[in-house]
């Protein structure tokens, strides 16, 4: 009998091996979705994502996965570079601004950013290890040199309210895909990248999904929206705000000023309403992503994928009173982040402490595939099967689109720190929050009865900015010295008002 079950046990290895030794991979992004939208998340929101839920319940979620961040106002270009090369931020094909001496050596220059880096890009790495590659995303602002590797390509952008000029194109074009497979018996195994051009604005929601979440599409800046009781819009957040305490710091920025939908208001009515729309059209991606997930269950071909959903970066939507993506509060700094798939526990949370880019090194590590030499990410595969709770002890954010030197973080523990130089130095923030006790990084203005109000929040005493707090200033030195040593060694181009300028130009516009 023990004999028995002992060769029971090494065949069921064995198939298990042999069935994850070619494993299929589904990469699934969303556009512009903080990961406080879901549930998952924020338990009080009332998106409606079953088959996110069930990926969650099936799979483990990362409470601390971010993109790096953006050195200009187009925050996807970056992340979705990041994506594909395994690149840090200032070491992508357009964001190496290093001064290096005219006469440095192609090895100096490589060393910022490969000249050939398309050809280590996630597509090409797997078709080389003998995947079928297939991609389906919105046009632009991403990485047009990697976008060409893939050998099925049906890339469009779709942010309309029907079924042909929305999330159900996207979805339409995998399944398509997975059927044509399925038609030639084809048996390699595949990488699909299946993006989607929602819930980034204009956010045209189906009308039915539109009408569950009280919401309109508005495209007029002339008729904003009214609140209607018979058909509430979703509540604020409890980090809402009609306006930032201090300017942002990049003038004239499309998301906060000319966005369709909102423009320049942050009036209650009209943060519900885009927070309806949000909802509208994230829900719809819900249910492509279903569609697909129940075809490849047909298929047989479920249980030997790899299933990755997260967003190329958060989004704020009245929190802070800021609209876009370029910001460094957690509600955009961080992104929703759930892997399921052979060998990964079911129902499990991880903090992670991960990045966007470290996503091309653990699928090579999931699959089998080589690592390419251009890969700066970190595999966090040993986080997935459990035997590690993070791949690193600390995080660093930029945001350097506006006037610059910008906005810089650091995440280390429970403690995170932000700091904003910009509009030629005439405004100079510093803010320090402990996210245990704080996770909605709440200010002063939130203690506000206005804001009460309208949020229903009431915070605690402690739950504002600490950086001129004396009880802390110990640990704000440690902050600041981490923040400084992560802009050292991601070569950031800048220093900031009251750091050393160690060589660099303090560029001010």
């Amino acid at each position: 009998m023990k004999i028995k079950f002992t060769i029971f046990f090494i065949l069921s290895l064995s198939s298990f091996i042999h069935a994850t030794d070619r494993p299929n991979i589904l990469f699934i992004l969303a556009d512009d979705q903080s990961p406080f939208d879901l549930k998952i998340y924020d338990p009080k929101s009332p998106l409606d994502t079953p088959a996110l839920d069930k990926l969650a319940k099936e799979g483990v979620v990362f409470d601390a996965a971010h993109h790096m961040g953006s050195n200009q106002g187009a925050v996807c270009n970056p992340s979705r570079h990041m994506i594909m090369s395994g690149r840090t931020v200032w070491h992508l094909p357009h964001g190496s601004i290093k001064k290096l001496a005219p006469n440095s050596s192609q090895a100096e220059k490589d060393a910022m950013c490969p000249s050939d880096l398309a050809n280590f890009t996630m597509a090409a790495v797997f078709n080389k290890a003998g995947y079928d590659t297939m991609r389906t995303c919105k046009n632009g602002n991403s990485y047009p040199q990697a976008n060409e590797k893939f050998t099925v390509r049906h890339d469009a952008t779709k942010r309309g309210a029907t079924d042909l000029t929305g999330s159900a194109w996207h979805g339409q074009q995998v399944l398509n895909y997975l059927n044509q497979r399925e038609k030639t018996k084809d048996q390699d195994p595949f990488l699909i990248y299946y993006g989607f051009s929602h819930p980034h604005d204009n956010r045209e929601g189906k009308p039915e999904l539109l009408r569950k979440y009280g919401a309109t599409n508005q495209l007029s800046k002339d008729h904003p929206p009214q609140l209607n009781p018979e058909i509430p819009t979703p509540k604020l957040q409890s980090n809402y705000l009609a306006r930032h305490p201090f300017p942002h710091g990049h003038p004239g920025l499309r998301d906060e000023v000319h966005a369709p939908g909102i423009w320049e208001r942050r009036d209650e009515a009209t943060i519900r309403n885009e927070l309806g729309r949000e909802y509208a059209c994230s829900e719809n991606i819900d249910i492509q992503i279903g569609r697909v997930l129940e075809k490849l269950e047909a298929m047989g071909e479920l249980d030997n994928t790899y299933i990755i959903y997260t967003s190329d970066h958060g989004i704020a939507i009245g929190r802070h009173g800021l609209q876009g993506k370029q910001n460094l509060y957690e509600h955009t700094f961080r992104v929703p982040f759930i892997v399921k798939g052979p060998g990964i526990p079911a129902g499990k949370r991880v903090k992670g402490n991960i990045y966007l880019l470290d996503v091309l090194s653990t699928l090579c590590d999931l699959a089998n595939v080589p690592i390419p030499k251009t890969n700066e990410g970190l595999s966090f595969k040993d986080v997935l099967i459990g035997k590690k709770e993070t791949v690193r002890d600390s995080l660093y954010g930029v945001y350097a689109g506006g006037t610059k030197p910008g906005m810089r973080c650091v995440k280390k523990g429970d403690w995170k720190l932000i700091k904003y130089d910009t509009l030629d130095g005439t405004v100079r923030k510093t803010q320090l929050f402990n996210l245990k006790e704080n996770p909605d990084e709440l200010l002063l203005d939130h203690h506000q009865q206005p804001i009460i109000s309208l949020t229903g929040n009431t915070p605690k005493p402690t739950q504002i900015n600490l950086a001129k707090n004396p009880l802390y200033s110990r640990k704000l030195a440690e902050m600041e010295q981490a923040l400084l040593m992560h802009m050292r060694d991601f070569d950031d181009p800048y220093r900031l008002w009251n750091q050393a300028d160690e060589g660099l130009v303090k560029k001010t516009h």
